[in-house]
């Protein structure tokens, strides 16, 4: 299977954070690797991973036979979480003979990507016993309706303004609203009583399939590119890397779009723990762990934003993005990113080593750019870091744009960085 095709498959069996992590350690037990639970004590696990709710972290230990406790990180961090529309506590709700779903935006969305499309629901449901259950239904439940023009005659003159509360409210059949409706939908999609399902974190997903698109079958159309594109890189690089005397990390943080500060965000503490906890494992003590993160290197792995054929204007003039080009080195001097000039030409260095051409983003002046977990793991750890990411459009929309060569320039990259 071709690595384009690889990424389709991840892509269409992650519609929500909890299936990236569930898609991931699929993989990662293919290669040997094998998890490791928070509450038990460790030993050393040359192959081992940790899940967290949305959130994994997994390493390769040195391919040495005596492995020093500090023995330094090489980590590829990225995010499972995307912008989309989540399922409310109560969601059954409606008006004038609809039935709705009742949904709370989540992270920056472009709220206008999401009218009009097939929409699926995915997540996970915890039960009475507190034990988690992935859902994927992938089929046609829910649709944001549009108003017709006929209705709002200069919509195209002034612009689509969609307010959060009042629109975006899906319809997913017809009659009155009756508290229980989306349990009991539930309970039938999933074979649990009504009264198991006590909470969920549930989203909605467009149903599209990931797509190769253009004349040449240059580009890559599919929800959720950023950042699943990276956590399949990160994880696709972690069990091809060649042989190192490094201990190869790959972090796969949630809510990097809401600020990244929870249990199993970056701002939280779980992947220093589980660093320190692999230290320990070796018998080694707070002094080997502080050794090894002051030699380690972590590249923060979130896509760019490529130039936009019809917007240029936006687009710092010198750093301009172009998709199959290779990964972007992201700049910023007011540390939105953590990349250093020690950094960046590191991983340049690298992308020489793989054959991976390489480019440079930087925001404009006028525009100021969004952050990653690049610069919380930098501040949290210590750790010297670079922000990199694939370029490509429609940022944060239901479905995105990137190019069809730049995932696998990705993964190569990541490989030979963690390979040292």
């Amino acid at each position: 299977m071709s690595d384009l095709d690889d990424l389709r498959n991840f892509l269409d069996s992650s519609p929500s954070p909890f299936h990236v992590v569930a898609s991931s350690a699929r993989r990662l037990e293919q290669q040997g690797f094998t998890r490791v639970h928070e509450g038990s004590r460790w030993t050393d696990t040359p192959r081992g991973y940790v899940i967290r709710g949305g959130a994994l972290v997994a390493w390769r230990g040195p391919d040495t036979p005596v492995v020093p406790p500090s023995n330094p990180f090489r980590i590829v961090g990225a995010h499972t979480d995307s912008p989309g529309l989540r399922v409310k506590p109560r969601p059954d709700t409606g008006n004038a003979g609809w039935l709705q779903l009742a949904v709370e935006v989540y992270g920056g969305v472009l709220l206008n990507s999401w009218l009009d499309r097939d929409l699926g629901i995915a997540g996970r449901i915890i039960d009475g016993n507190g034990e988690e259950s992935l859902v994927h239904l992938d089929e046609p439940l829910a649709r944001v309706p549009q108003l017709a023009i006929h209705l709002d005659r200069d919509v195209n003159e002034r612009g689509l303004v969609l307010d959060k509360q009042q629109h975006l409210t899906p319809v997913w059949g017809l009659g009155t609203a009756r508290d229980g409706d989306f349990v009991d939908f539930l309970a039938g999609r999933t074979g649990l009583a009504p009264a198991d399902i006590r909470a969920w974190d549930l989203c909605l997903y467009d149903l599209t399939p990931a797509s190769i698109l253009g004349s040449d079958r240059s580009l890559l159309a599919s929800g959720r590119l950023d950042n699943q594109l990276s956590c399949w890189a990160g994880i696709t690089a972690l069990c091809s890397a060649g042989v190192s005397e490094n201990t190869r990390v790959v972090a796969l943080f949630d809510h990097e779009e809401v600020g990244s500060e929870s249990t199993t965000g970056a701002a939280g503490p779980l992947l220093e723990h589980v660093l320190e906890r692999i230290v320990l494992a070796r018998s080694g003590d707070r002094a080997d762990y502080l050794e090894a993160l002051s030699q380690s290197t972590c590249v923060s792995a979130d896509n760019a934003h490529a130039v936009h054929p019809n917007y240029p204007e936006r687009h710092e003039p010198g750093h301009r993005p172009y998709v199959n080009a290779g990964p972007a080195v992201k700049v910023n001097a007011n540390q939105r990113y953590a990349t250093s000039a020690t950094t960046a030409a590191a991983f340049v260095r690298t992308c020489e080593s793989a054959g991976v051409p390489v480019q440079t983003f930087v925001s404009r002046n006028n525009m100021p750019c969004g952050s990653t977990i690049g610069p919380i793991t930098a501040t949290r750890l210590g750790i010297a870091t670079v922000d990199v990411g694939v370029p490509q459009l429609s940022m944060h929309s239901a479905r995105e744009l990137c190019g069809v060569d730049d995932p696998g320039y990705l993964s190569r990259a990541l490989a030979a960085f963690l390979t040292g």
